[in-house]
């Protein structure tokens, strides 16, 4: 399975090297440090916001998994610098990726 295919089922994964065990971000089929195949790291991943912004009523932030992997997520509650989020729902739509944590 590849990233987006899991992304498309509503799963978040991060690709990691089978080979040295880095985290390789962007999604790629081979790690840009060693060239090994990838795998999917499946999990309940935590994150940390390190920005965020307000349009409207709408709150969007950054959101850093594994010291690495950074997604845009859309937040329903006042978002703060560092705090800890996990993805609550995920996926794509109309070829876009889209993420919601809490």
């Amino acid at each position: 399975m590849s990233f987006e295919s899991e992304l498309s089922q509503g799963q978040f994964c991060i690709p990691e090297c089978t080979v040295c065990k880095k985290i390789v971000w962007p999604d790629s089929d081979f790690c840009n440090h060693c060239f090994g195949p990838v795998s999917l790291k499946k999990g309940d991943f935590k994150g940390k916001i390190i920005e965020f912004s307000r349009q409207n009523e709408e709150y969007f932030c950054v959101v850093e998994f594994e010291g690495v992997v950074k997604v845009i997520a859309k937040i329903s509650e006042i978002p703060k610098i560092n705090q800890i989020v996990k993805i609550s729902k995920c996926g794509i739509s109309n070829g876009n990726h889209f993420f919601y944590v809490n």
